[in-house]
Formats: C-alpha cells, structure tokens, sequence
C-alpha cells in the first residue's frame, strides 16, 4: 500500500474533456464555498448513486483543484505533517534537486538529516515558498512603481 505522500506526489495532468468538466464543475459548485456546516452531495455513475455528507470547509479546496485543472495545472496535495525527500521538496518547488540541497545547506530551508539523507518538513517548504512569493511580489511591485515615475511603458 502506498503512503498518503507518494499519492500526493503522482501528478495527473487533464487532457481537454477533463479540463472542460472542471470548469463546468467550479461554476456549478462556486455558491457552495460559503456553506457552512456539511453539504449533501450525490455522486452517480453507471447506475449506482451514493449520497454522502461533505465538511463545508472542503469546498474551497476543492474549487481550487478544480479551477487549476481546468486551466491544465498539475495538483499536489500535501499533508502538512508529511516529510519530504529532497527530490519530492524540489517537485514541489519545481527546481533542482541541486538548488534545494543549495537552499538547504544555507539554512533556507529547515531539514533534518535521516542517516545520510535530508528531509524537509512539508510545512517549513510550504512556509519558504510563502514567503519567496511575497518577497518576489514585492519586488515587483517597486519595480512597477519605479517605471510608472519614470514614465517609461512596459
């Protein structure tokens, strides 16, 4: 049986159909994202229907997979307790192995060595990758300022 962390890491990319469905599906489902409580849902397929009552919190995730798939975006989802190799922290942040031991020897990154092996809480990745962003946007946004005093257009 694999672990819920290798499950998590098997991207499935939509093809059109998929995509399409997605869409439609985030639409249909969008009003429910202020629920509160549980939400009733029916599943059918080939006959067979199986009703089953849903946290309401589960549908801001879910509109979120859904909205990426239909723009074609790979998923990961990953439980915040989970640790990760190397190779896994670096899908995630979709650079090289290399660079993220780089991140991680320069105290970037926590990790904690298993043996001769590293790993990377997943919340202390997450927690880096919240942060890179913000720092990123805010560098942007100095740079968006600065061109609009000078007048120059991009």
């Amino acid at each position: 049986m694999r672990s819920a962390i290798d499950r998590s890491l098997n991207y499935n990319f939509a093809d059109d159909k998929d995509r399409d469905l997605a869409r439609e599906s985030s639409r249909t489902l969008s009003p429910l994202i202020a629920s509160t409580g549980k939400v009733d849902a029916c599943f059918e397929e080939d006959g067979v229907s199986i009703k089953v009552s849903l946290p309401a919190a589960v549908f801001p995730l879910l509109l979120d997979i859904l909205s990426n798939m239909a723009n074609g975006n790979a998923i990961t989802i990953v439980p915040v307790n989970a640790e990760l190799t190397t190779q896994q922290a670096a899908d995630i942040l979709q650079v090289s192995r290399p660079f993220l031991v780089g991140l991680l020897k320069n105290g970037k990154i926590p990790s904690r060595k298993v043996g001769t092996h590293r790993r990377i809480a997943a919340k202390d990745l997450m927690d880096f990758r919240r942060a890179n962003e913000k720092a990123r946007n805010e560098v942007l946004d100095k740079l968006a300022r600065e061109t609009q005093e000078l007048g120059l257009e991009y």
